[in-house]
């Protein structure tokens, strides 16, 4: 497919399907993973690994109501659930001292990090499948428009680049705060630790929406030259 040729824009975003699949997704994805753990370990003397494994239920449950309503998989809370099976695996290997637990922390992301790294080797990789989920309202014909930007040489080299950046990004943080582990203080570095996890993510988050906007810049631009060189060439022929 030429890349002088502007892709077709979305179709028309359902507004209650939308809202709908994004309350799900954060309900389940996030929010219920998350209230789940901290009432298990804080009020109820669950140990990390029993809270973090009934945690993953709810990413299930999201899996079911998708193949239910919409007859496919959704692949961010199958993302989602093998997050949280690596974390309770993770949480059950060494010591349990406050430093080690810091350090299991950094493993869980360094190995979000490397996960995305081994994606590039799939067909697509895993930030195309994240970008569908955020971009698109779930419905068939705005998943067929995501899944149709591929054939564009463009639109692969966005997702492989923005995979590569956050593959890259989330391997040195998590580098960078194992070493900080054995280097800072204990309670200096529980409260560094969940800064640098939102501060990565907020950083990765702002620089995803702007290099989205340059490529798309770009592909505009590139697509008015090509036409006004072939308006110039028609010019010339007619001549």
């Amino acid at each position: 497919m030429s890349e002088t040729t502007r892709p077709p824009g979305p179709p028309a975003r359902s507004g209650k399907a939308s809202a709908l699949g994004w309350i799900l997704t954060v309900g389940l994805n996030v929010v219920a993973p998350i209230v789940t753990y901290n009432r298990l370990t804080e009020h109820h003397g669950w140990s990390e690994f029993s809270a973090l494994l009934l945690s993953s239920a709810w990413p299930v449950l999201d899996s079911a109501i998708m193949v239910a309503w919409r007859r496919k998989l959704d692949e961010f809370a199958v993302v989602t659930l093998v997050f949280l099976v690596i974390t309770a695996l993770v949480s059950l290997i060494g010591a349990h001292t406050a430093r080690a637990l810091l350090v299991k922390d950094s493993g869980v992301t360094g190995l979000f990090g490397l996960l995305c790294l081994a994606t590039l080797l799939a067909p697509r990789p895993l930030m195309f499948y994240f970008g569908r989920k955020f971009a698109t309202d779930g419905t068939p014909e705005s998943t067929a428009w995501w899944n149709g930007l591929w054939q564009w040489e463009g639109f692969r080299s966005t997702m492989r680049t923005m995979t590569l950046v956050w593959g890259v990004a989330y391997v040195a943080e998590a580098l960078a705060r194992i070493a900080l582990a054995y280097v800072l203080p204990t309670g200096t570095m529980v409260v560094v630790s969940p800064v640098m996890i939102y501060g990565v993510l907020g950083a990765l988050g702002l620089w995803t929406a702007w290099f989205g906007r340059r490529r798309a810049a770009e592909g505009e631009r590139r697509q008015a030259e090509a036409q006004a060189a072939a308006a110039e060439a028609a010019g010339a022929t007619t001549a």
